[in-house]
């Protein structure tokens, strides 16, 4: 297990810049998802942790070492790709051990860690299978059992689950929280789905356009987005925007006047994007009316997509409510989790 630290560190492609200076300490043993839309940078900086691309600029330090020069093979970390990258022709034993193999160890120690690593993953009975007979989430397996043999300081996720079906994802989602749990081993996961993020996270860091647009535990990005892209992100179905200004009777945006919390009165007459989440729009029939649009059954909760004012929302009811399209229903934002983000640059306003 060790610290990683990167410092101001950067990535160009000739004259495109890609990674703009990102600064980010991870301590020992902790679980960071980096997390963004497509070309955001996220790969990239996972793979200039592994040394699998160039660092134009800053430093890399993992475990007191900086390491921007040292080949992949000499930082001591495992990387688990997206594609599993399982040698078919293999046993999944000799895949696990490959890589003990290569640096010389000795049978008895490549077969006593294969087994503990199978142990842990529950593969004993599939040691001698090839990975043509195994299933995605075995293959999955597999790949993070390779990875763990080596009990190396750092591991690295490069969208493992991006393969698997939904429900497989879910599955295998716990199973690698889980062997976080267990080894305790600093663990740097990239995805672009904001629900493993935010499940399966100590710390999340929100990427976009090669930079940090903010660094949080899950429920503190949640709760108090630093701007409205990651307002947006985190989040789903993800939160709703008004455009509108701040009056001393609430916030007015077309055909609506919405309620704010009495911290808002500073800001009168700034044009602001009120942000409110789909869970926080209640029923409530001294609320702002909304035509309804599309009714979503989900079971534990009923979704809803309305129009209020000449915005398009969605609202999250846990109760089941007896609407169609065309019904008119009124709405009443949670005060208390109502967030005002500036209308021009986007940040969030306290």
């Amino acid at each position: 297990m060790a610290q990683v630290t990167l410092s101001d560190i950067r990535k160009s492609y000739g004259s495109v810049n890609v990674i703009h200076g990102v600064d980010l300490g991870i301590n020992d043993g902790e679980f960071v998802v980096l997390v963004g839309p497509s070309g955001c940078g996220k790969s990239t900086l996972l793979r200039m942790i592994a040394g699998l691309e160039t660092i134009t600029g800053g430093t890399l330090d993992i475990g007191g070492r900086i390491v921007n020069d040292l080949d992949p093979k000499d930082r001591d970390i495992a990387m688990v790709f997206q594609s599993y990258a399982l040698y078919p022709h293999m046993t999944v034993a000799t895949n696990m051990g490959f890589s003990l193999e290569h640096r010389g160890g000795s049978k008895a120690e490549i077969t006593e860690r294969v087994n503990w690593a199978a142990g842990i993953l529950g593969l004993e009975a599939l040691l001698d299978r090839y990975p043509r007979q195994l299933s995605g989430g075995q293959r999955q397996r597999v790949a993070m059992g390779r990875a763990i043999v080596r009990n190396p300081q750092v591991f690295l996720f490069d969208e493992p689950l991006s393969n698997l079906d939904a429900k497989l994802r879910v599955v295998m989602r716990g199973e690698i929280k889980s062997l976080h749990q267990k080894l305790k081993t600093t663990t740097v996961y990239v995805t672009h789905d904001q629900v493993e993020a935010m499940t399966m996270a100590d710390r999340i860091v929100v990427l976009n356009g090669g930079r940090v647009e903010q660094i949080g535990a899950p429920l503190d990005l949640y709760d108090r987005p630093a701007n409205r892209f990651v307002a947006g992100f985190i989040g789903s179905p993800s939160m709703n925007f008004l455009e509108g200004t701040i009056t001393s009777h609430g916030f007015a945006t077309a055909g609506a006047t919405l309620p704010l919390p009495d911290s808002a009165q500073s800001h009168v007459g700034r044009p602001v994007i009120f942000g409110i989440r789909p869970e926080h729009l209640q029923l409530d029939p001294a609320g702002v009316p909304a035509e309804v649009l599309l009714v979503e059954p989900m079971g534990a909760e009923t979704q809803v997509t309305m129009t209020l004012g000449n915005t398009q929302v969605i609202g999250v009811f846990r109760e089941r409510v007896a609407l169609s399209p065309g019904s008119v229903i009124t709405l009443m934002p949670d005060a208390a989790a109502i967030h005002l983000f500036d209308a021009d640059g986007g940040q969030r306003l306290e």
